[in-house]
């Protein structure tokens, strides 16, 4: 079976490859993550996983597939990305507050010979929510390093009133369609603890 390297420092990635079974080993490919003048937020994650993944693939000398993907929190057609500041955050949870967004998840596959990449749009519906509980929120740590100012499966929960679409691609990896990429890709779900490689 080809093995699986995930090009990604996400824990929530690595977390969601555990959950299906898919054994993989970590690789650090560190890319320009500014998005290009007038890009589509659907082309800029698909650019973001494919150059991740290309550049996981560039560190290997062997055979496997490399995983790359990006996902990007898109409000009225702008790219939310991590807060810069508390006050940065406060005003992405503020502009969230009681409306819909969407959530776009690219996943991209490179094994050296081919390429195959998707990318998945989620709806997400946020109650209002008041400037103390978004202070509080902030305060909690948590919306640091989040796309988007906040995340789906912590404390952020709370937030979401609706959710249209894959709730792990919001996480960070759609995992149904993750799991029809791997099997393009001869790797399967829920190989035994056994097989699955040391993190």
């Amino acid at each position: 079976m080809n093995l699986l390297y995930l090009a990604s420092g996400s824990p929530r990635r690595r977390e969601l490859l555990t959950q299906i079974g898919v054994p993989f080993t970590p690789l650090s490919a560190p890319i320009d993550e500014t998005p290009l003048p007038g890009e589509p937020a659907e082309a800029y994650v698909l650019r973001l996983a494919e150059a991740k993944a290309a550049a996981g693939r560039g560190q290997l000398s062997g055979s496997g597939v490399v995983l790359g993907a990006d996902t990007a929190v898109v409000l009225d057609g702008q790219i939310l990305g991590k807060p810069e500041s508390r006050e940065h955050a406060l005003a992405m949870l503020a502009a969230l507050s009681g409306r819909e967004h969407q959530v776009l998840t690219a996943v991209a596959l490179n094994d050296g010979q081919r390429w195959q990449s998707l990318c998945v749009a989620s709806n997400v519906r946020f109650r209002a929510i008041g400037a103390d509980e978004a202070a509080r929120y902030w305060a909690s740590g948590e919306p640091l390093d989040k796309a988007g100012g906040y995340a789906i499966q912590g404390l952020g929960a709370v937030f979401v009133s609706a959710l249209a679409g894959s709730y792990s691609a919001v996480v960070g990896l759609p995992l149904s369609e993750t799991a029809e990429l791997l099997g393009q890709f001869g790797i399967a779900c829920w190989q035994p603890p056994a097989a699955q490689a040391e993190d």
